[in-house]
């Protein structure tokens, strides 16, 4: 295993059923993963203290709740140095409709997810980030059609083990 945190195999097993039913009580965790409820409770909260487990949550169906748009944002910034990224970081941060931002390689420095009721108020988001002057001098857009694949569990068993998945 390539793991820092030290996990064996049923605190994968433990891992991956959380992932699917967080809300299953620790009698249902225990018996799903092969262990009893005593050494089952003791893993879990090992995993919460260690900060592997960082909390529950729910997952919310969107298209339930109304209309909105994704966007997956390219941001590049002026200049290149630790000051400058804090700066986008911090002010990136003030927008909770900013889900998910990446610091990543290739022709563009960060790649945004945002999530807006509309074209609009996405176009209008990125007008503030703009005014906000944190250093953005370039972005470009591609708004999601369609999501094919909507996976909220990681791969635990593959990344902790290296094992590719075609060869199962």
């Amino acid at each position: 295993m390539r793991s820092s945190a030290s996990l064996d195999p049923f605190d994968i097993k433990i891992l991956v059923h959380l992932q699917r039913e967080g809300r299953c009580s620790n009698v249902e965790l225990a018996s799903a993963i092969g262990l009893s409820e005593s050494p089952c409770l003791s893993r879990t909260k090992r995993l919460q203290e260690i900060g592997v487990i960082r909390g529950y949550g729910a997952d919310v169906a969107l298209e339930k709740l109304g209309s909105y748009v994704i966007v997956f944002s390219e941001v590049t910034l002026g200049s290149h140095h630790v000051p400058d990224f804090r700066k986008f970081d911090a002010g990136v941060s003030k927008y909770p409709e900013i889900v998910e931002c990446y610091n990543v390689s290739g022709g563009y420095d960060f790649l945004l997810k945002i999530v807006a009721p509309s074209i609009a108020y996405f176009q209008a988001l990125m007008d503030r980030l703009l005014e906000d002057d944190i250093g953005i001098v370039k972005f470009s857009s591609r708004i999601v059609l369609r999501q094919p694949i909507d996976r909220r569990e990681y791969p635990l068993s593959i990344l902790l083990t290296g094992a590719p998945s075609w060869e199962e």
